[in-house]
């Protein structure tokens, strides 16, 4: 399963994006032995609209356009579920083993995601009830993904 990370805001070069690369680069090296890869990393600009509703239409088009057909859609918002490591890693497992080629991991903007999107969204999950910056959340799904390879094989870097 190709797994797209997508993000709105673009990560500066830095400490953030050197450490969320490395955890994607993990990802990807750990991943195809289990049927999971990373196909891509998309970072579109934050909407210059002038309303909050327009942006996040905006940037929902945008998220819209990049995702594969037929891809299960995951969003990280803070009204989603909060999952443990081993419940978000048996949902990605579950859908690779459900026959889904595609799979998109999503982070909105500033504002939020357009209700629309979060509606039809495979999977909404929230990393806890604290607000967390951008550069951050980007560094902690991707330590995730890289955590979820390692449970779906069995490698002991997750302990319980």
């Amino acid at each position: 399963m190709r797994i797209t990370f997508f993000a709105v805001g673009r990560l500066k070069a830095g400490p953030e994006k050197d450490l969320a690369s490395r955890y994607l680069d993990r990802f990807a090296k750990a991943g195809p032995a289990i049927g999971l890869e990373l196909a891509k990393l998309v970072e579109i600009q934050e909407s210059r609209a002038s309303n909050p509703e327009t942006r996040k239409r905006e940037e929902a088009a945008a998220l819209e356009k990049a995702l594969p057909e037929g891809a299960a859609l995951i969003l990280l918002d803070e009204r989603g579920k909060s999952l443990d490591s081993q419940a978000f890693s048996d949902a990605i497992g579950r859908y690779r083993d459900n026959g889904k080629r595609d799979m998109m991991l999503a982070i909105g903007g500033a504002d939020g995601l357009d209700p629309d999107l979060r509606a039809r969204a495979d999977l909404v999950v929230n990393l806890g009830i604290m607000t967390w910056p951008h550069q951050l959340v980007r560094i902690l799904i991707a330590e995730q993904l890289y955590r979820a390879v390692t449970i779906l094989s069995g490698h002991p870097y997750h302990r319980v």
